[in-house]
């Protein structure tokens, strides 16, 4: 049955506290790459994460099935939604890695990534909050540049990380794990990236 309500805001409270959720996997997930002992209970703690991200996905899935108005359009609430979802999934695919992988010290690159996440969701629930109040806030296109700002951070810090896997002296295997780690680091930024472009698309629509 769908809702008469003027207006379901609700769906930036959703929003908020999907980014929250997002935010506690990804501090999580710096925990265990600095610490890798016991990395298997560590996992287990941002796998949980993860889950509440799909739940949360659900109820915003569940609510906008029932909606008849929205605040923004509907694909808009979809992708951000989703995308945000995306984000969780892979902090929680890379925090695997390093346990499939039997990973004992994690480089430095790898720890730094790691802080930019953390330092990229932050902004996210910041990103949250400003879009709750678009049509007031001063801050929501400062808050776009700054996650694309940590994005190509993060590319720059990406590039070196892979080229000096390949400086002839890592061994092979060593170049498939870490490879396919770095990999899936990167992929947890620009899944905030996503994010942020998506929210930068509903300004335009709504300015």
């Amino acid at each position: 049955m769908f809702t008469l309500a003027p207006k379901e805001e609700k769906f930036f409270d959703m929003f908020i506290v999907s980014a929250r959720t997002i935010l506690k996997a990804a501090e999580l997930f710096r925990e265990m790459v600095n610490d890798l002992d016991d990395a298997e209970t560590k996992f287990k703690r941002i796998k949980e994460m993860e889950r509440r991200g799909d739940q949360q996905l659900h109820d915003i899935f569940e609510q906008l099935n029932r909606s008849f108005i929205t605040p923004i359009d509907r694909e808009d609430i979809y992708g951000i939604g989703k995308q945000m979802d995306d984000i969780a999934d892979a902090i929680e695919s890379t925090a695997s890695r390093f346990v499939i992988f039997n990973i004992s010290i994690a480089s430095e690159d790898a720890k730094t990534i790691a802080n930019l996440i953390v330092e990229c969701t932050r902004e996210l629930i910041a990103l949250m909050e400003e879009l709750k109040i678009m049509k007031k806030s001063n801050r929501l296109n400062e808050k776009i540049i700054e996650i694309n700002r940590i994005e190509e951070e993060c590319d720059a810090l990406y590039r070196k990380a892979i080229r000096d896997l390949f400086d002839g002296r890592t061994p092979v295997m060593e170049i498939i794990k870490w490879k396919d780690i770095y990999e899936r680091l990167e992929k947890s930024i620009d899944a905030c990236e996503d994010v942020a472009n998506i929210v930068e698309g509903v300004v335009m629509k709504y300015a």
